[in-house]
């Protein structure tokens, strides 16, 4: 061999030496990113994941106080649609009542509603034409324990039950429908207590 060849051999040598080092720094570098964007990834992932499940516990919470208050809107509706059906039937009850009956709930609810000075009571149709022979009668009894006065007016009221007391140009309406109505939260109430405990 000669002296030209063994300096080839050394330069080639060398040289092969050098791409393998190049080639294992160039490895281990690659790695190394590796290593490092697979921390990253990682990290980002796990992070990504907490916040998700806070996101994701928040939007539970309020779904369920969503559905919680939608539950009790239903059964506030639920309870209000049956108090306003029991109140209903409370009104068909009355109406339907026997005449000595209804009459005598009339004669109280008068009572309650007279005052001094000269009064009109005005009836619908359906009870001007039941109307007991002694009802004027007793009714102006009632009127002169209060110190007035108090007769049956013999045209139609707008009403369907109950009456409308007059004095002078003040009038007020206690058919059933309008007593409950002015009432209606006291009614609820009660009818509430009756029905829900």
């Amino acid at each position: 061999m000669s002296g030209l060849d063994e300096i080839l051999n050394i330069i080639d040598r060398q040289q092969k030496e050098q791409e393998a080092g190049i080639m294992k720094a160039a490895e281990n570098k690659v790695r190394e990113i590796q290593d490092d964007a697979a921390a990253k990834a990682e990290k980002a992932y796990s992070d990504h994941m907490k916040r998700a499940a806070v996101r994701n516990a928040r939007d539970f919470e309020n779904a369920c106080f969503s559905a919680d208050a939608e539950m009790k809107r239903k059964i506030l509706a639920f309870k209000v649609e049956q108090i306003d059906l029991a109140v209903e039937k409370a009104l068909a009850k009355l109406r339907s009542l026997p005449d000595k009956e209804y009459f005598d709930l009339l004669s109280g609810l008068i009572e309650k509603n007279l005052q001094k000075g000269s009064g009109v009571i005005s009836l619908g149709e359906k009870d001007l034409r039941r109307l007991p022979d002694d009802f004027e009668k007793k009714i102006s009894l009632l009127a002169e324990k209060k110190g007035g006065a108090v007769t049956v007016s013999g045209e139609e009221a707008p009403i369907e039950d109950g009456f409308i007391l007059t004095y002078g140009s003040i009038s007020e309406n206690c058919s059933f429908r309008s007593i409950i109505d002015s009432e209606r939260d006291s009614v609820r109430d009660t009818a509430a207590k009756e029905l829900f405990g």
